[in-house]
């Protein structure tokens, strides 16, 4: 079996089809394969109505009645009375109005889905559908996959074109020497019999994926020591009397981060340091201190972050921090005689050049870079880190900062080949947050405590999940919750904001937002990594429980700036008990305890490719699994002790490949 082989050669994969796939990353064989299910329904555990509990459930049941209502233009409901000998119950379809002609009403069904209390009354919410009578022709199998929906394609389809490929997946070939068994792996994970074999399958993958990982991670450190760049080693002395003269004390954590990159940078190793902290844990200033030494040796630095408000915010704080000792320019693509600076920083006129994309044109050049700045470093791709890099005569020494706590556990991996720098404290003055989680039918008092605050001229943060009302989920919308807020406090500015909106419109926004002139910004999570607002106060997030941990941490760490109380109130999005994920983030302000915590329930695909915007790319493996990781290290260490060509395993070496380049320097 071919994996590079196109999907458009699977049956049933027209044209039409290959281009939804294709905008998902799905282009060939290969990844149609390990594009796994993401859970399983098991119609061997049937369960009588009488007896369910809120969750995940299976029961076998007639359909009693069934009828289908049109809510507006996009959204129909179908809904249904389940009845088995012990009960009925609701089940609920959105947009799916087939159903209604789908079932006989004197056969059995076996229904897969979630059981939840809505509105008063418990009901299953879209659930899957099996003709009850297939199982005793052995037609169906009794653990069916559940495979992510990407577009138009939805589970069923996936189900279908793996099927129609199943026999070749035993000719798949095992990916890493020494390590058979990958296409029953495979296939026990498509085809179960049991939940077991799906799982031991899973584990068998999940190896795979770490042994990429950790072997990209050991080649890189291998490659990085032997580049070679310009020492930078400042004035002590100055550096010292700057540090005293600070209006402020620096904090152990700033002071042993800064301590670590100068020693660093003053290697003819270009540095590669990940700086990591907690929001308002003082990465700015440490950044600022490593500019200081790079001026101090007769370096310039760069700093490129992510948006045009936050470069302006950081130019105007570190020109003000400076004063006549460093110079200090602002590049965007809205800076005026943006030519005669360019010229100035060509000429070593500039000593700190602060901007954004801007910095990475091609007519931007500098004197003598030495030290490259990245602010949240996860919103830029690689090629816009290696351009910046490139603006160096020689390779100059990299600092990447991050205001994500990245999990301990993670570090070892992911990170093998950086050194990592954590600032795990908060500078003196700043209060700890209220959290409380609040009930959508309970809300007067928290609105109560948003207008008291209004009134002592702060300004209020609201979080939405979904930009508009279009599609079937009940989730709370940027647009429909303005015009409500908007509504009860009419003696206030209220405005939206969200990922559709043209840059230069988000940045207005913000820039009012910042200045004051908005009290109430309702937005989707574009505020996530965002400017530095002190007289915000409140953060209210909506439909919390669909948040990840690390998520909701970010978000609260928009309010507690300044020096007032402040506040942040999760919203449920329905009447049920509280989850995990919320108690957790209630009663702890640690973001590195509360990103353990999200890994371990979210696994680390999703923390990581919010870090990376996908580069990253893991799909199975749970690096909180120990004993995977160090099954896959073994691995690793047998693969380079007896010398394998990794040229003879082209399939593993694009993998690593792919890894490699995620931190690489050159």
């Amino acid at each position: 079996m071919d994996l590079a082989a196109p999907v458009e050669e699977v049956k049933g994969i027209g044209p039409k089809t290959a281009e939804v796939l294709r905008k998902a990353n799905i282009l060939t064989l290969r990844d149609l394969v390990y594009h796994l299910p993401r859970d399983y329904e098991n119609f061997q555990q049937a369960q009588n109505i009488s007896s369910l509990k809120p969750g995940n459930v299976v029961i076998k049941a007639k359909v009693e009645s069934i009828s289908t209502r049109r809510m507006r233009r996009s959204l129909a409901i179908t809904e249904a009375t389940l009845r088995d000998s012990t009960g009925a119950i609701k089940a609920i379809w959105f947009n799916q109005s087939y159903r209604a002609k789908q079932f006989d009403q004197e056969k059995d069904y076996y229904f897969s889905g979630e059981m939840a209390l809505k509105y008063g009354r418990y009901q299953i919410t879209n659930p899957s559908a099996i003709l009850a009578s297939d199982f005793d022709t052995a037609s169906t199998a009794k653990i069916q996959p559940i495979y992510p929906a990407r577009g138009t394609v939805k589970s069923q389809d996936f189900k279908k074109f793996i099927k129609t490929i199943s026999n070749n997946i035993a000719l798949i070939p095992d990916m890493i020497p020494n390590f058979p068994g990958r296409a029953d792996a495979l296939f026990d994970v498509h085809f179960p019999e049991t939940i077991e074999q799906a799982r031991t399958g899973r584990e068998y993958l999940a190896v795979e994926e770490l042994f990429s990982l950790l072997l990209a991670a050991k080649l890189n450190r291998e490659e990085n020591q032997k580049l070679r760049t310009s020492p930078i080693k400042g004035n002590m002395d100055d550096f010292k009397t700057f540090i005293e003269k600070l209006p402020f004390k620096l904090t152990n954590a700033q002071r042993r981060a800064t301590w670590e990159i100068i020693q660093d940078m003053e290697n003819d190793v270009p540095m590669n340091r990940l700086l990591q902290g907690d929001v308002g844990s003082g990465k700015t200033m440490v950044a600022a201190l490593s500019a200081f030494m790079a001026k101090s040796a007769g370096f310039q630095t760069a700093l490129m972050a992510p948006t045009e408000v936050l470069a302006t915010q950081h130019a105007e704080s570190l020109s003000k921090l400076f004063g006549n000792q460093l110079s200090v320019a602002l590049l965007t693509g809205s800076t005026k005689h943006k030519d005669e600076l360019k010229k100035h920083i060509k000429n070593g006129d500039v000593d700190l050049v602060v901007g954004t994309h801007a910095l990475i044109t091609d007519d931007t050049e500098f004197a003598k870079l030495g030290l490259a700045i990245i602010d949240e470093q996860h919103r830029f791709g690689v090629m816009q880190r290696q351009k910046l890099l490139s603006k160096a005569h020689t390779m100059p020494h990299l600092l990447s900062m991050t205001a994500t706590p990245i999990p301990r556990s993670l570090q070892l991996t992911i990170f093998g080949d950086l050194s990592v720098s954590i600032l795990d404290e908060l500078p003196a003055g700043r209060q700890p947050i209220t959290t409380k989680i609040v009930s959508p039918n309970s809300t007067k008092q928290m609105w109560d405590a948003i207008e008291k605050e209004l009134v002592a001229k702060h300004q209020v943060y609201y979080i939405c999940k979904k930009i508009d009302d279009k599609g079937a989920s009940e989730l709370s919308n940027v647009k429909k919750e303005s015009q409500k807020i908007a509504h009860q406090f009419p003696n206030y500015n209220v405005a939206y904001l969200h990922g559709r909106m043209k840059p230069s419109e988000k940045d207005e926004i913000m820039t009012l937002f910042a200045n004051g002139e908005i009290d109430i910004l309702v937005s989707t999570t574009v505020v996530e990594v965002g400017v530095n607002v002190p007289n915000a106060t409140v953060m209210v997030i909506a439909d919390a429980d669909q948040y990840g941990l690390s998520q909701l941490h970010q978000l609260r760490g928009r309010v507690g700036r300044g020096s007032d109380a402040s506040f942040c109130y999760l919203i449920n999005s329905n009447s049920d008990a509280p989850t995990r994920r919320l108690r957790e983030i209630e009663r702890s302000q640690d973001g590195f305890y509360l990103a353990e915590v999200d890994l371990k329930l979210r696994g680390p695909g999703e923390l990581y490719g919010s870090l990376q915007h996908g580069a990253l790319d893991l799909r199975i493996a749970t690096i909180t699994d120990t004993k995977l990781v160090h099954r896959a290290d073994l691995l690793v260490k047998d693969f380079l002790e007896k010398g394998f060509n990794m040229i003879e395993y082209k399939e593993l070496k694009d993998s690593v490949q792919k890894y490699q380049r995620l931190t690489t320097l050159n």
